[in-house]
């Protein structure tokens, strides 16, 4: 008889009679301390569908984290396992390397009928780790063997990922070869003003830099930009700004990379951050919901930039078939049911109702974003200082309400809410009402 590789899984790993205590004591007693995400929602999922959540414990919750942007439809929607069950009743290998399949070229050719069409109709894809961070490694390194040039454009409060080059371009860097510009922010401007003038002083700023022989500017290989800062703060780029981005690097031979890991799939109610600004990159970075709730990275780019030689960016885990097929059907349904169209609308009047609740809470200094990415600053009210702990206590707030959010910003301030394109009238009026619950209940706290 066969061995299946010693036991089976233990009582309770698939939802049954494990205590949920016991499960967080042994992954506080084994796991790493980087883990993050479990320090603040000490919970035990065990069954989840759309925008719901079930722990071990019986209750429910609202989940506007979606799995850090990932899962654009949800939980377990039914277009995405019935894509992955098709793979597995199928017999097809599930580990392919780089080599084409069926489910790779479906994949590839619903990608590049969503792409903005200038780009679809000269572009290459590389597919990548299956991490967003690795596939912002491989447009680095693409960029600068495409343009013998080592330098590179960021921005005050980008984050791109953990290994090492893309936290070299993330806000946080403190010894790289990386050129720090402002990114506009109307409500803490780095030049006092905000708005338009603001956005255009950034700009003048970056263009006066690049150009002075005595800026102390490496040659750039790139301009690595998020249409809308995430981890940075919810902080989204003004069109205008984003389009003069695009003429300055490319009057000046700079390839533009947008990274659109967490802004792509109709997250900011268009398909890519980029439309917005009719912006069309040299290189795009796509993650997280490509793959529709598996993991999946790739970058596509200008056929001109693919210089690089057989083997110059590999991976065994770059030929992910179930991540493939669940990302096509995630791709094509977006798509079909205008779903970036349908979070636009929906954001905004989510926002036009925190914006309400912020006029009788003192304590939101701004409320912001685009489309389903939406982000509540916490401050102190006599200040106007950022308030972490006034944040992470709303975010406890919620917890206990039965929503699950999540923090950023420069000071972890800012309360933020990702949830799926799929979610409903009547969810979205759910989280709302959690949300003005939570928020004075926090400001009251004992501190």
């Amino acid at each position: 008889m066969l061995s299946h590789g010693g036991r089976g899984p233990g009582p309770g790993a698939l939802g049954g009679s494990a205590a949920p205590d016991g499960i967080l004591r042994r992954q506080a007693q084994r796991e790493s301390a980087a883990r993050t995400y479990a320090r603040s929602l000490p919970i035990v999922p065990v069954r989840a569908r759309g925008l719901t959540i079930e722990g071990a414990d019986g209750r429910r919750y609202l989940d506007c984290l979606s799995g850090a942007g990932t899962l654009a439809l949800g939980h377990n929607h039914p277009v995405v396992l019935e894509a992955i069950r098709a793979v597995l009743d199928s017999g097809a290998p599930l580990h392919v390397l780089d080599l084409a399949t069926p489910v790779k070229d479906a994949f590839t050719t619903e990608l590049f009928a969503n792409l903005p069409p200038e780009l679809a109709a000269d572009a290459r894809i590389q597919f990548c780790g299956p991490a967003g961070t690795d596939a912002v490694e491989a447009a680095l390194k693409l960029v600068r063997t495409a343009t013998g040039r080592s330098g590179l454009l960021a921005f005050t409060g980008a984050y791109h990922g953990m290994t090492a080059g893309a936290l070299d371009a993330s806000g946080g860097a403190p010894d790289v070869r990386v050129t720090r510009l402002p990114y506009p922010q109307d409500y803490r401007c780095p030049f006092g003003v905000g708005g338009p003038k603001g956005a255009e002083l950034g700009a003048r700023w970056a263009e006066n830099l690049l150009d002075d022989p005595k800026g102390g500017v490496p040659a750039p290989a790139a301009m690595i930009v998020e249409p809308l800062q995430g981890e940075g703060g919810v902080i989204p780029a003004p069109d205008a700004w984003l389009r003069r981005m695009r003429e300055i690097t490319a009057a000046r031979g700079i390839p533009l990379i947008a990274d659109e890991v967490q802004t792509g799939v109709g997250r900011t109610g268009a398909f890519w951050g980029v439309d917005h600004a009719g912006v069309v990159p040299d290189v795009m970075v796509l993650s997280k919901a490509i793959g529709g709730s598996l993991p999946l990275a790739v970058i596509v780019y200008r056929a001109g930039l693919d210089v690089w030689a057989p083997g110059a960016h590999a991976g065994t885990f770059r030929g992910n078939q179930l991540a493939m097929a669940a990302g096509t059907a995630t791709l094509a349904f977006v798509r079909e049911n205008r779903l970036a169209e349908r979070a636009g609308a929906l954001g905004e009047r989510m926002l036009t109702a925190l914006r309400g609740l912020a006029s009788d809470q003192p304590c939101i200094g701004d409320v912001r974003g685009r489309g389903l990415m939406i982000g509540i600053e916490l401050v102190d009210p006599d200040t106007g200082t950022a308030a972490p702990a006034l944040a992470a206590a709303v975010r406890q707030e919620c917890l206990d309400r039965g929503l699950i959010v999540e923090l950023g910003g420069r000071h972890s301030a800012v309360v933020r809410l990702l949830p799926p394109l799929t979610l409903t009238d009547e969810q979205a009026a759910a989280v709302l009402d959690r949300l003005a619950d939570a928020i004075p209940a926090a400001a009251h706290r004992p501190r």
